[in-house]
């Protein structure tokens, strides 16, 4: 081997030598941080605790949406979506848009009534006398339940064909043709066939002339002016398909406020406490620009923040109002609700961000990448 191949030879192994100590070196600042990273950790760990803490904590343009979200949700509560005033039948009858004075006096054609029968009688469904226990089982709520009529939702249906054929039906569906007596009041004569009560209205609706289809199409707005009637008197009516499950049962929840005027007062409280967060978190968002990674993840933080606090600070004012007035018309349940839930997943979500925040940067330093 020549002199030129040894020192070439040299220069290699030199060459190599160097990059493995600098491969040494480096591997052993890599070892000096990560030995820092872990015997800090604790400390690493708290001040970037702080740091979320920093960046999601309430700024003074915060505060004012805070305030705003809680006005609304007060305004709501009070001028909105209060439990409405109970009314006994002939006011809530009279003060329902499209309620006609009406009188029994029904020239009884099996099945058959006339367009005028149908709009100056009253609904056959309220008839009682003569019923001879074919309506018991109401509990408290009497007729409401055990007349199928009054159903919410099947009312539609078989309280529409009672009215087209001046019948009632009741939740076993056994019917019965309704008859006027000579007081001019209303009572059971005879069965009826249930099958003939829906077909007869089929029939009229689909196949007869104008006649027919004026007799259902009247017979249905009268069931609905006549279920909106009912619903915010002492029985109201009772929740939807439960009275055909089973009638003592609907009795039961109606005599313990579980009836439609209480469902859907607590329906429009819920959506309008989520209609009023909607609208804040939304505007709070645009309010924030066009953010990005753990930047915009914090700000929602803050956003969620602002609509958890001011559905509790709302809800909390509600339940000292209800309390200090003793006005139980007053009491925000479908809010309540919201906020509870509310409450836990925001938690949740918040949650999930901090630790998302933490140990992302925390594994970033330990990666050796700069922390963002």
């Amino acid at each position: 081997m020549g002199y030129e191949e040894l020192v070439e030879k040299r220069k290699v192994l030199l060459a190599d030598m160097d990059q493995d100590a600098a491969e040494a070196k480096c591997g052993l600042e890599e070892t000096r941080k990560l030995y820092h990273v872990a015997i800090h950790t604790r400390e690493i760990l708290d001040d970037l605790d702080q740091q979320f803490k920093e960046k999601t904590r309430l700024t003074d343009e915060d505060i004012a949406f805070l305030f705003i979200a809680v006005g609304l949700q007060v305004m709501r509560q009070y001028l909105l979506t209060r439990f409405p005033k109970i009314m006994d039948d002939k006011t809530a009858a009279k003060r329902t848009p499209g309620h006609l004075e009406e009188h029994s006096d029904r020239h009884h054609r099996l099945y058959n009534p006339s367009l005028a029968e149908i709009i100056t009688n009253p609904v056959p469904f309220d008839a009682m006398v003569g019923a001879d226990g074919a309506l018991k089982g109401g509990g408290k709520m009497g007729h409401r339940v055990t007349a199928i009529g009054h159903d919410p939702l099947l009312g539609l249906i078989f309280g529409t064909a009672n009215i087209a054929t001046s019948t009632l039906t009741t939740s076993s569906l056994a019917s019965y043709h309704i008859y006027t007596n000579a007081q001019n009041v209303d009572y059971f004569r005879s069965k009826a066939r249930t099958e003939l009560v829906i077909g007869k209205t089929i029939n009229k609706a689909l196949y007869e002339r104008y006649e027919g289809k004026a007799i259902v199409a009247a017979s249905l707005a009268k069931e609905i002016i006549h279920l909106h009637s009912d619903l915010y008197t002492k029985n109201s009516l009772p929740l939807p398909v439960i009275p055909v499950l089973n009638s003592e049962l609907a009795g039961r929840l109606g005599s313990y406020g579980l009836h439609m005027a209480n469902v859907l007062a607590v329906g429009k409280q819920a959506a309008g406490a989520a209609l009023i967060n909607f609208l804040i978190a939304t505007a709070h968002r645009l309010y924030g620009g066009n953010l990005q990674g753990r930047e915009a993840k914090c700000y929602e933080v803050r956003t969620r923040k602002i609509v958890s606090y001011s559905d509790a600070i709302a809800t909390g004012s509600n339940l000292v109002a209800t309390a200090v007035t003793r006005d139980i018309r007053l009491l925000d349940i479908g809010g309540f609700a919201v906020t509870v839930y509310r409450l836990i997943t925001d938690r949740k979500f918040i949650r999930s961000v901090k630790e998302e925040f933490i140990f992302g940067q925390y594994f970033d330093m330990v990666r050796g990448e700069e922390r963002r």
